[in-house]
């Protein structure tokens, strides 16, 4: 019977209705036995035992024989616990942001997610049904962290925070059709590596996860076909395994200076197209690149003409359609990846939106794997990863729901709004909320959430100032 150490009681749930008209007393108990029977309670009247029930109702700790066996059921630990009206969890860690209250007891919250001494990680996950508050309660997020100094990079799918990065005085990296900013998948840039050595194998490793996305699922000799290729392109511009091909030595002053190559001295992918055309056997990769050579998406064959310095970046890609956004998420998620790795002090967070599409079904395992290993390891850094999604059955649909498994396993903070029924049973088999909980999370108004944050579990309604709702609305 014992589950987990959980021990085995018996529970006497026993309700007083109180009316001073007599005529009001069958509309109360109708009323009070639906709203029971609406939460999976069933219930039963005390005729002819109402004296023993009001006298077991007094503070006189008298269970009365004659309802306690009929009365009694068998509960474990954990769900006993949830029967306690007075005790609710509450957080309020110092240096955190505010949240919003409880929804029980009217408490503040504050969460620090950085506190290394409570929290494994920094890391996030926020599911919700459109309009039920998730991108709110995001944007609420990015102000906060922006008033303390603290780095954010935003993939931005579906151009839900150009107008708050404007009034926060952040950057917008616009990639499609009509943008004139453009960043170049093929460059290496200093940053990409902590300790500067393994560029080029470190590029290429992460490029095979990028062509996996536009080839389809490659095979290990497809791989080491575009690997070859690959290791040619860059060759012909003069970068090789040696780390040193990649600076380039300026005398000035009668001192030679060392300088990172720039990105006008890197390959973009028309190089790739054309070694491509070379042979027979590669023909068919060519074919695949036309519209990001000479098509549709040709925006990605140019050279990077952007600077990232600014503690706010939000990439929008909301142009590239939903066909194409696995693309320019896989591009932006790198580019943030390095900016984060760059320095292990400083605090920063990545916020990946719809983040199904990266590992989900319409993904593959290389970029999944590269996704999980930021979650995995951005504590490192100083960082937090938050993924983000209305598509829960999605998020597990890749490999049998693994990659998806990881990421929510890897995220010790959780909040979760409202949910349809069939996204909640899902959540159930990789989460430990109880069965009050699921029922809770289907019947959330907008802006309330269960909120996890490690061991606490937290009926919260988000809040937000006056200020803060003018900018995000």
């Amino acid at each position: 019977m014992q589950i987990n150490g959980e021990e085995l009681y018996y529970l006497y749930v026993y309700v007083n209705v109180i009316t001073y008209k007599k005529e009001e007393i069958d509309y109360l108990l109708n009323k009070i036995e639906g709203l029971l029977q609406s939460q999976g309670m069933q219930t039963r009247r005390a005729y002819f035992r109402e004296e023993a029930l009001f006298s077991s109702c007094l503070p006189l700790m008298i269970n009365r024989y004659e309802i306690k066996e009929t009365a009694r059921k068998n509960i474990l630990t954990n769900g006993l616990l949830a029967t306690y009206p007075f005790i609710s969890s509450s957080i309020c860690e110092n240096n955190g942001i505010y949240v919003g209250k409880s929804i029980y007891n009217n408490s503040l919250i504050f969460i620090n997610r950085f506190e290394e001494k409570k929290y494994k990680n920094a890391n996030m996950c926020v599911f919700g049904t459109s309009g039920a508050g998730k991108s709110f309660y995001i944007k609420l997020n990015i102000i906060r962290y922006r008033l303390m100094g603290i780095e954010q990079y935003v993939i931005d799918s579906e151009r839900e925070y150009n107008k708050l990065c404007n009034e926060l005085d952040g950057e917008i990296l616009k990639i499609g059709p009509t943008s004139e900013t453009y960043v170049n998948v093929l460059e290496i840039r200093e940053d990409s590596l902590e300790d500067g050595k393994g560029y080029l194998a470190t590029k290429i490793s992460r490029l095979i996860g990028f062509f996996n996305l536009i080839f389809g699922e490659m095979n290990e000799e497809e791989k080491a076909i575009i690997e070859d290729k690959l290791i040619e392109m860059y060759k012909e511009k003069g970068i090789t395994f040696d780390d040193n091909s990649l600076y380039e030595y300026i005398e000035k002053n009668n001192k030679v200076e060392k300088n990172f190559k720039n990105s006008l001295k890197m390959p973009i992918l028309e190089d790739l197209f054309n070694i491509l055309d070379k042979e027979i056997d590669t023909q068919k990769f060519k074919i695949k690149l036309i519209p990001f050579v000479k098509g549709s998406l040709n925006f990605f064959n140019n050279y990077t003409n952007v600077k990232l310095d600014n503690k706010l970046i939000i990439a929008d890609i909301y142009d590239l359609g939903e066909e194409n956004f696995k693309y320019g998420m896989y591009l932006f998620t790198e580019i943030f990846w390095d900016k984060i790795k760059k320095e292990r002090k400083i605090k920063k967070v990545i916020y990946i939106d719809e983040i199904w599409r990266l590992i989900g079904v319409t993904s593959n395992k290389e970029v999944a794997s590269f996704i999980y290993k930021i979650f995995k390891t951005i504590r490192k850094y100083s960082g937090s990863a938050v993924a983000a999604t209305q598509d829960i059955s999605d998020l597990f649909s890749l490999d049998d729901g693994i990659f998806g498994k990881s990421i929510l396993n890897n995220s010790n903070i959780k909040t979760f709004f409202a949910l349809e029924e069939e996204n909640i049973k899902i959540l159930r088999q990789y989460t430990n909320i109880s069965d009050k909980e699921a029922i809770d999370i289907k019947t959330l108004k907008r802006g309330e959430c269960l909120f996890i944050a490690g061991g606490d579990h937290i009926l919260a309604n988000v809040e937000a100032t006056n200020i803060e709702k003018e900018i995000i609305e």
